[in-house]
């Protein structure tokens, strides 16, 4: 399929907005962005003929494929590159190597030829089919204790978007994440919260709240790129403080993730449990008293500066940087006040 044929199906225009909106996302540059919204118009036209083959374009809408469709790196190539004279079916397979880390697709392998299925993306659709019904009972949310049992494999997958963010890469390994993230769990999980739906329990947001040995403290005064690396490698750069630590002083942010479908409604009670936690927390390091996180993409600017954290150290070899705010200020702000401001 080449550009003209897409544009019968879904037009350049209806494309651009699309790969806008996907540009929003963690990890995808305009290129990936592009090349993922055409594999979709392809793979859904391609489905929609195998059941309606007098199908006339063009699409009314576009929709998730209810199916993984068969797509060969060749086909993948002439897609991607119809409007260049660069690129082998080696490349497309690398491009489609890296949406799959970035969590847009899914490969199988038939026996045949490799399938892909396109990941279902819930705010992206609402904005790119308007005419879409919501939901007439909104899923609620909650906040929850971790399970490392049932949440530590999603969570690990929702989270290797931004490790691959913040280091413009596509190698952020899920599977390194969850190891971290169990072994946190098993040293001392009291800070390591989700956002759970109530109808299925599957986790839609995750913070970790570290507290992290004297040791470690100096980690927060060197660039961030030289002690953070949870998703690609076996080696915490960080110790764990132990309960009852009276040395243990900071308390480092370690991940901080909604869904962007339920940001809007539940962020504000997301940072509300953060203060009770942290509460809970003085509990077991009685002098905790600094707050540290990492400032690892622009769209958390306005969040970070409303709570009045304030940058420290950058990193010369990425945009990322350190930022810093007392307990004590933190747990004294009134969250629906200030994010209302």
């Amino acid at each position: 399929m080449n550009l003209e044929e897409l544009d019968i199906w879904f037009s350049g225009d209806q494309r651009r907005t699309l790969t806008s909106l996907l540009r929003k996302r963690v990890g995808l540059t305009r290129i990936r962005a592009e090349y993922f919204v055409r594999l979709w118009v392809y793979l859904l036209v391609k489905q929609k003929q195998e059941h309606q083959p007098h199908l006339k374009p063009p699409l009314a809408e576009l929709e998730f494929p209810q199916e993984a469709i068969a797509c060969t790196q060749r086909e993948a190539a002439k897609l991607f590159y119809c409007d260049s004279e660069r690129g082998s079916d080696r490349a497309a397979g690398m491009m489609l190597d890296k949406l799959e880390r970035l969590g847009l697709i899914k490969k199988f392998f038939d026996g045949t030829t490799t399938c892909i299925e396109i990941q279902p993306m819930l705010d992206v659709m609402s904005l790119s089919n308007p005419r879409q019904q919501q939901p007439q009972q909104p899923v609620q949310v909650q906040p929850d204790a971790f399970d490392p049992r049932c949440d530590t494999i999603p969570i690990a997958n929702q989270l290797a978007p931004y490790y691959n963010w913040m280091y413009g890469t596509t190698d952020a390994v899920p599977h390194r994440l969850a190891q971290h993230l169990r072994h946190f769990a098993q040293q001392y999980s009291t800070g390591m919260r989700v956002l759970r739906r109530s109808d299925n329990l599957h986790p839609v947001g995750f913070y970790l709240l570290f507290p992290t040995a004297k040791k470690s403290e100096n980690l927060f005064f060197t660039p961030p790129s030289r002690s953070i690396s949870l998703a690609f490698s076996d080696v915490d750069a960080f110790e764990m403080a132990k309960p009852g630590d009276e040395n243990c002083l900071s308390i480092f942010i370690r991940s901080w993730m909604i869904d962007r479908v339920y940001q809007q409604d539940y962020q504000v009670i997301f940072l509300q449990d953060v203060q009770q936690v942290l509460v809970k927390m003085q509990q077991d390091f009685p002098n905790i008293c600094d707050l540290y996180a990492l400032l690892i993409h622009p769209s958390f600017e306005g969040l970070i500066q409303a709570l009045g954290f304030q940058k420290l150290g950058g990193d010369s070899q990425s945009s990322i940087s350190w930022i810093y705010l007392p307990v004590d200020r933190f747990l004294a702000l009134d969250i629906q006040q200030t994010l209302k401001s």
